[in-house]
């Protein structure tokens, strides 16, 4: 990654990202996304618009949906629905669903993408900093599963489920509150995809590693530095890396994949690893 991609690309970059997906790939679907406003979320949303989706987009802040939604225009998607809430209250979840369904009459994919933590020595959360942040990576996200399942479910209809988790198979020192969400959401969504099978419901996860976007600015400058030396490949994914896994998981391409998690890390899981947070001395190794 160069400098001015470290908090990843902009509007006009990502509109123009490479894609190995062929155009008309979701003509005629409608797919919905969570946190579309910035970061992976709106690159996700900008993929699927690309590829002829009409797209729903929520989250919490009104103006970054509504310039979102232009691009997504801009790139062809035929219709775009913009839907400010909080995925923390589940009667707005199912406000969105409503409003969601009656506007387009079918909700082909959900990818549950709002979350969000702060870097922190787990010693130092207060009762309010945990449930925050539980309750939006893994009641939210729970929120807008079930929601969506039950509508599928009721109305005789398949659909595809794609969770943002993290990479939290080897723990996450400095953000475990997020860890535990996100694992938590992982094998939830390994177990719902067992018994919502018969309804023709898919569900699987995504577990991106250090991939440069505006989440990044939340850390430090040290831990950013950190990142990309924190997997084998030696280098930062972007957020096109995360939203292609999307579309594979949601396409005709994993029509046969359920239940899994999908980690889209480099080879990070598998060695080094990374600090959110000033490394303790006690860890440090003396050369």
């Amino acid at each position: 990654m160069t400098e001015d991609t470290t908090f990843g690309f902009d509007d006009e970059a990502l509109a123009t990202r490479p894609t190995v997906y062929q155009s008309g790939l979701f003509e005629g679907q409608v797919v919905m996304v969570s946190g579309a406003g910035s970061g992976i979320g709106k690159a996700i949303a900008f993929l699927y618009a690309r590829l002829g989706a009409k797209l729903v987009i929520c989250g919490r802040d009104p103006a970054k949906l509504e310039s979102c939604a232009e691009w997504l225009r801009r790139l062809g998607s035929p219709d775009v629905l913009v839907h400010p809430m909080t995925i923390r209250d589940p009667e707005q979840v199912e406000q969105l669903i409503d409003v969601a369904w009656l506007h387009f009459g079918r909700i082909d994919v959900l990818v549950n993408n709002a979350g969000g933590q702060f870097p922190q020595r787990a010693l130092d959360y207060s009762v309010k900093g945990w449930k925050a942040v539980i309750d939006t990576n893994l009641n939210g996200t729970w929120y807008m599963m079930h929601a969506m399942a039950r509508r599928w479910q009721g109305t005789g209809t398949r659909g595809n489920i794609v969770n943002i988790v993290a990479t939290f198979q080897r723990g996450m020192p400095g953000v475990a509150h997020t860890c535990a969400a996100r694992a938590a959401v992982t094998h939830l969504s390994k177990t719902v995809a067992v018994e919502w099978a018969q309804h023709g419901i898919r569900v699987n996860c995504i577990a991106p590693g250090a991939i440069a976007s505006t989440g990044f600015r939340q850390y430090s400058p040290e831990a950013v530095k950190a990142f990309a030396g924190a997997n084998p490949m030696k280098h930062v994914g972007d957020v096109q890396d995360v939203a292609e896994a999307a579309v594979y998981l949601s396409a005709p391409s994993g029509k046969f994949v359920t239940g899994e998690l999908l980690t889209v890390d480099g080879g990070g899981v598998l060695w080094g690893e990374v600090w959110t947070i000033a490394k303790p001395d006690y860890f440090k190794v003396n050369t």
